[in-house]
Parts: C-alpha cells; sequence; structure tokens
C-alpha cells in the first residue's frame, strides 16, 4: 500500500499506525518528528505531479484542508482519493477508523482506543466559560459555527462567542472580539502563529490562553493527550 497525505494530522495518524505505508506528504506534516517521505508542497496547493509520480493507492485529504479542484484532478488522473470531513470529536474518531481501515491497518491502533476514551472520560466543568478563538489577524478572523477546534473547546467548558455564527471562519473588528469575550482569549498557534508577544496586546485586561494548535485542531495522536494539555493552558491562563 502507498499514501500520500495532504492533511498533517492524517499524516501523523497514518505515519505513526501503519510504518511504511505513507510515501508522501505536505510541506506542513511536521508530525512524527523526522517524518522521512517526499514532499509535495502545501495543503492548499499540493504538486500535483510530484503526487502523481509517487504512485499512490491512496490519496487522503480533507474537505476543508484541501482544494476540490486538486482533488477532482487527482481523481481524473486514476487516483483514489478519500475525503475526510470532521466537524466535531466524534466525527475525528469516526473518519481516523475510516482513513485508517483504507491504508490497511489490520487492528485498531493503540492510540486511538486511548484518545477516544480520554474524551468519553471528561469531567463535567465545574463552571463554564466564554471566549473568542482569532485563527488569524490583519484581518482578525475567528472560529465560527461547526468547526471541529470548537467541539473541543465546548468540551472542556469553553464555549466560544461566535458558534452560532453564519460563516465557519468570519472577519470581526477587534473592538467586537474584546466586547465578545466575555472570560478569556483563546490563541492557538495556528494556523496563525499567536504568541505572547504577538496576539496578547491586542487584549488589554482580558486573560489570554496560549494554545497548541496542534491539540487544538488536528485529530490524530494528539487527540489523547489533547484535554490535559489544553486544560492546563486554559487554567494556567484562567487563574
Amino acid at each position: 500500500m502507498r499514501v500520500v497525505s495532504l492533511v498533517p494530522s492524517l499524516t501523523e495518524a497514518i505515519a505513526v499506525s501503519l510504518p511504511g505505508v505513507l510515501v508522501g506528504a505536505t510541506d506542513w506534516c511536521s508530525h512524527p518528528p523526522g517524518l522521512d517521505v517526499t514532499r509535495v508542497g502545501g495543503t492548499k496547493n499540493p504538486k500535483l505531479d510530484p503526487v502523481l509520480a509517487l504512485a499512490p493507492d491512496l490519496v487522503v485529504a480533507n474537505e476543508e484542508e484541501n482544494r476540490e479542484p486538486d482533488l477532482t484532478a487527482l481523481r481524473e488522473a486514476g487516483v483514489e482519493v478519500l475525503v475526510t470531513e470532521v466537524r466535531d470529536v466524534p466525527g475525528a474518531f469516526r473518519e481516523l477508523d475510516r482513513v485508517l481501515d483504507a491504508c490497511g491497518a489490520p487492528v485498531r491502533p493503540r492510540w486511538l482506543d486511548e484518545a477516544e476514551r480520554a474524551w468519553a472520560e471528561l469531567p463535567v466543568p465545574e463552571r463554564r466559560l466564554t471566549t473568542v478563538v482569532p485563527v488569524w489577524r490583519r484581518p482578525w478572523m475567528v472560529l465560527g459555527r461547526d468547526t471541529f477546534a470548537g467541539d473541543v473547546l465546548s468540551r472542556l467548558g469553553v464555549d466560544h462567542a461566535y458558534a452560532t455564527h453564519a460563516e465557519r471562519y468570519p472577519r470581526a473588528t477587534i473592538a467586537e472580539l474584546r466586547a465578545a469575550a466575555r472570560d478569556l482569549v483563546v490563541l492557538p498557534d495556528e494556523p496563525y502563529r499567536f504568541t505572547a508577544d504577538d496576539g496578547p496586546e491586542a487584549f488589554p485586561g482580558l486573560p489570554c490562553a496560549l494554545v497548541s494548535g496542534r491539540h487544538l485542531t488536528w485529530y490524530g495522536p494528539s487527540l489523547a493527550e489533547a484535554p490535559r494539555v489544553l486544560v492546563g493552558a486554559l487554567r494556567a491562563a484562567h487563574r
């Protein structure tokens, strides 16, 4: 089996579970560390000729991260493409099972059982917090409706203020964000790399949680430790 992944979290899931199956991945596929496969460009602009040169049996993609014209071109070239859709934590587990099965996994990997158990055993939050979750600045964009990261936070007791917005990633002014972030601001380090010096200064007087984008937005082996890592970052910001 020869697989090319165009989704960083799926790259990690396949590489950890099925060593040797993955032959290509995007430039953004940073996990597992030291991954030695052919790089085929970005998630939004994969280089199709190198993908085809790898003669993959399967290309795995995501409806949000990858562009339909690229996936159509691969199909027209005779490549099987599996497209995932992940909008919440249960959906992530279903899609991971589907992807690993399609890649030839003989058994369900232990990390996937551990991840599902970690999310099933979450304690009931003592109180719920209201936040905004910027994912870009210049212009400011935030999590809106129907997002995986939004569901992750909700299960940890954090409701984001734009969860019912008509758009999935709406733009907003900084004044609107400051007014909506009642309890804290959650600043992930991807897709925009918010840091202690780039982001919190825009929200004076509000606690800011700098969180790992991999634990907030990836659906793969990181799911097993995501509740502990994210809760730690949220608590540190809201003491």
